[in-house]
């Protein structure tokens, strides 16, 4: 009798830690967010333009400034497939703004947008370049469709970073990746 109760409990003891060990991995994982979208429609940041000093031979009024795409990029496909563009957006009060637009990716857990200094690689060789060097952590993914807006820090020259990065951070991988080019 004292065995048979020694093995129930060992049994029940087996299936309280599966259940643990389950329960922990789906909370890790999160399967359930690559079914999930989230979509995003921001438009573009206005800014308020700087003040002009009157001069004898005016130029374009600063409320007449709009904003400038400075630099651009398409997505290429990482671990999951992902297409938009991403642009660097100069505001008519000089401040630097990341776009993307069109996004389509896959969601996950704990997405994250990076600047790298990294080179945006194809196929599986681009999955996990953009933590070996420098990267600025921008914010988390708003969404994994549409269209949204990141501002870039004032104390950041983005032109030193010149690839942005759908990043996963909790398995560090790159979701997609687009290369900037000055335009």
């Amino acid at each position: 009798m004292a065995v048979e109760w020694s093995r129930k409990k060992k049994r029940w003891a087996g299936l309280v830690a599966a259940a643990v060990v389950a329960v922990a991995g789906l909370a890790w994982f999160k399967p359930w967010a690559l079914w999930v979208d989230e979509t995003v429609h921001e438009a573009l940041p206005s800014a308020s333009a700087p003040a002009v000093t009157p001069t004898a031979n005016p130029g374009p009024s600063a409320s007449a400034v709009a904003p400038v795409t400075v630099a651009r990029g398409t997505f290429l496909s990482h671990e999951h497939t992902t297409t938009g563009t991403a642009e660097v957006v100069r505001l008519a009060d000089g401040t630097h703004t990341l776009r993307l637009e069109g996004l389509d990716t896959s969601n996950g857990p704990d997405l994250r947008v990076w600047l790298s200094d990294a080179p945006v690689k194809e196929g599986t060789a681009g999955w996990r370049v953009f933590d070996d060097g420098r990267y600025v952590d921008l914010a988390k993914l708003k969404g994994n469709k549409g269209d949204q807006n990141y501002p870039l820090p004032t104390d950041v020259d983005w032109s030193e970073y010149p690839s942005v990065s759908i990043w996963c951070d909790r398995f560090d991988v790159s979701f997609g990746a687009a290369a900037l080019a000055r335009v």
